[in-house]
């Protein structure tokens, strides 16, 4: 004994990975094909004084592994790994690299920037061919051996249906930060987003479901922090079963499962942003933090002949092999642990493409998607994928497979260039309207795999949509080279702020337009946090960096007259989404299906009520058209709603088509204030840049149409990716 602790492990057992307690002492267990040999490293609580040094005593399947009598939740350690330092073979091995657990459920103490990180001289004419010698232990975060006792039994998941759920992309620091009815030590944390406060705003938008940007515990890269500046997003992953200490209040994960009892408690669902795709090490001359260290070879892909070097699908230096199956088994690991030990409801995917990446590119049958589809717990939570990355043939919309729903960019940039008064534009915002049926209609998806959003954590927040037309990302410290360049933004007659009361209420309108667009459209609708109080990021489209006022939500903004008139306006369309099942419509409408004489599931027309014709579908100065929907009400009764969109930049006078209906205004994006009311003339004008909605509840099929019920001629929006579509849809 040394130390009052064991000399030497027992055997243990090879699964499961990671550190696990049984009451009477812990089983560790890490994975290395390539290592000679495995030391457990156990630390002093505060993870700054190494106390005993171990061999793991066993290796079995490649999994190195051996059993700690006595040793508690609470016990800090790490690994060291020997075996051959070869970079060229894509070996770089350092037992002088203090690595952390792959599966380490919590962290102590921080990772700081040293070139002690490094398995190699930072400095060395031989680069990382180099190795270095020193210690990185006092430099590393160290692992905590945990032990969930946390008690679900009243948990009951909210279980939301997709085609019910509007989500609300958030940041768990972000949201809280400037909270001044908060603790000063509880803003940005887990415990802030459970609060009552926050809950309570959930409800009054009528969102059901918060996506948290990466909560994985994360490093901020050596280059952001020699500028000042920090990883605020989090998409820099150092430990994928362990929560971001920096969003504890104290040092207890427990913390994370209160809030997300809280928010179970009152019907929101939780989904995780996650980062699979890489991770925090880096290209080849990257740190040394964890999987590097134990086996580079196999939990990275490497380049065919030069295993020196990584592949970089990912654009962030890195790119984890999936195609290996430890790889592969610690996601999915990761993914369940989260499901079950916190409750998750879902996830989102960053980079997804990535993720069903074989070694001859992307399949949408790779192991990682059909490892998920086919497991009894994450395949019944909801999956989102970012269907693209940087590598080749990176842009995969519309081509994963069933179960998984994925960010439509299409829709984000079509309902900004419509608003924007861009050209030839109908068609295309047509088709997003109706779920992206020409991405998503295959393999028997349904509308609600389009995730549609106008704006999100990456690019201007929808205050800056209408208020900038070029990115300012100065602050950034990048010469404002980062960040998307072509954002289809307006400033509406003058960059950044203004005092005009004419360009404020263009802009205003422009933004309730949008914002009503993605409630009435077919898909999964996505908001941004912030965008219900105008949050500005003062023109910055990546903010990535910062961590400061510039993102968090300003929660004074909610009590000005334009804050409270714009969260009054998102929830009013969210209400309209949720008593209109025709606006969330869990099949594609193709205009093929009769609902009463003369009117269809859905029909489309011109200001003069007359259906569009392929000529006019493809008029490129077409601004103005209507979309007719017809169907079941939440009663049962059939129920014909119109919207009118006017993206020109005058007032445009809409004649209601046949059948003559009695028809009521539901939403007016230009009188945001106006109650409902009934309609006594065949025509509204609905000003510039606006949309309206209205809505009949014709009784039983008596109408004074003037048809005898036979279907009409009609011609669907084009498919925008065929260029004969309009002809092709007449002939139909």
């Amino acid at each position: 004994m040394a130390n009052g602790m064991p000399d030497r492990l027992l055997p243990g057992a090879p699964y499961p990975l990671g550190a696990t307690w049984d009451g009477l002492g812990t089983n560790f267990a890490v994975f290395s094909a390539h290592a000679w040999r495995i030391e457990l490293c156990i630390f002093d609580p505060t993870g700054r004084k190494e106390r005993m040094r171990y061999k793991l005593p066993e290796c079995t399947d490649e999994i190195w592994h051996g059993y700690l009598p006595d040793a508690h939740p609470g016990t800090v350690y790490g690994f060291r790994a020997h075996g051959p330092y070869q970079p060229h073979e894509g070996h770089r091995f350092n037992p002088h690299k203090l690595l952390l657990d792959p599966y380490a459920r919590r962290l102590v103490g921080q990772i700081r920037w040293s070139d002690t990180l490094y398995g190699y001289r930072v400095h060395s004419n031989r680069a990382d061919l180099s190795l270095e010698r020193r210690d990185s232990a006092p430099a590393m975060a160290k692992a905590v051996v945990t032990h969930d006792t946390f008690d679900w039994s009243q948990d009951q998941r909210p279980n939301t249906s997709w085609s019910e759920t509007v989500i609300y992309e958030t940041h768990v620091r972000g949201i809280s930060m400037l909270r001044r009815d908060l603790r000063s030590h509880q803003r940005g944390t887990f415990a802030a987003l459970g609060s009552p406060y926050f809950i309570e705003h959930l409800h009054k938008l009528g969102v059901t479901a918060v996506e948290l940007l990466p909560v994985h515990a994360f490093l901020s890269e050596r280059f952001l922090v020699e500028r000042g500046l920090r990883n605020y997003w989090g998409y820099n992953s150092a430990a994928f079963f362990a929560p971001e200490p920096s969003y504890l209040a104290g040092h207890d994960t427990d913390e994370m499962r209160i809030a997300i009892r809280q928010l179970h408690a009152a019907g929101i669902e939780v989904l995780l942003d996650v980062v699979y795709n890489h991770t925090c090490e880096g290209g080849e001359v990257g740190p040394t933090i964890s999987w590097r260290g134990l086996d580079n070879a196999s939990y990275y892909r490497c380049v065919p002949g030069d295993e020196r070097h990584l592949i970089n699908d990912t654009g962030c230096g890195n790119t984890l092999n999936l195609s290996h199956p430890r790889v592969l088994q610690m996601v999915a690991d990761s993914l369940r642990y989260w499901t079950t030990s916190y409750r998750i409801d879902g996830f989102r995917f960053d980079l997804g493409v990535t993720l069903g990446r074989e070694p001859h590119g992307f399949n949408p049958d790779s192991g990682f998607f059909d490892v998920l589809r086919q497991d009894p717990v994450l395949s019944q939570v909801k999956l989102i994928s970012e269907p693209w990355d940087v590598g080749p043939g990176g842009y995969q919309l519309g081509n994963h497979p069933p179960g998984f729903g994925e960010w439509n960019d299409r829709y984000r940039d079509s309902v900004r260039r419509y608003w924007r008064g861009a050209p030839a534009q109908r068609a295309d915002l047509a088709a997003r309207l109706t779920g992206s049926a020409d991405l998503f209609d295959k393999r028997k998806r349904r509308p609600w795999a389009s995730l549609n959003f106008v704006t999100s954590h990456d690019g201007f927040t929808l205050a800056d949509l209408v208020s900038y037309e070029r990115k300012h990302n100065d602050a950034n410290g990048e010469e404002n080279r980062d960040g998307h360049n072509e954002n289809w933004s307006a400033n509406w007659g003058v960059e950044g702020p203004s005092d005009d009361p004419a360009i404020l209420d263009t802009r205003a309108r422009v933004a309730r337009s949008m914002f009503a667009t993605l409630c009435i459209a077919l898909g999964t609708p996505m908001m941004l946090a912030g965008d219900e109080t105008c949050r500005t990021q003062q023109g910055n489209n990546n903010a990535y960096c910062q961590d400061n006022e510039m993102s968090w939500v300003d929660w004074a903004l909610a009590a000005t007259p334009q804050g409270e008139a714009m969260t009054a306006f998102c929830a009013r369309a969210i209400a309209l989404r949720r008593d209109h099942p025709l606006l969330r419509e869990a099949r594609f409408l193709f205009g093929d299906r009769e609902v009463m004489p003369d009117v269809h599931d859905i029909d489309w027309f011109d200001e003069h009520g007359e259906r569009l014709t392929p000529a006019a579908w493809q008029d490129p100065e077409a601004r103005a058209f209507a979309v007719r929907r017809a169907g079941p009400g939440l009663d049962g009764e059939i129920e014909v709603l119109l919207m009118m969109l006017n993206a020109s930049s005058q007032a445009v006078t809409f004649s209601t088509p046949a059948p003559r209906l009695a028809w009521s205004a539901l939403l007016d994006t230009a009188h945001p204030e106006d109650a409902p009311h009934a309609l006594y003339d065949a025509s509204f004008e609905v000003a510039a840049h606006a949309l309206v909605v209205l809505c009949a509840r014709p009784a039983h099929a008596a109408h004074e149409s003037g048809h005898d019920g036979a279907a009409s001629a009609r011609t669907p929006p084009p498919d925008p990716r065929q260029p004969h579509a309009a002809q092709e849809n007449a002939a139909r």
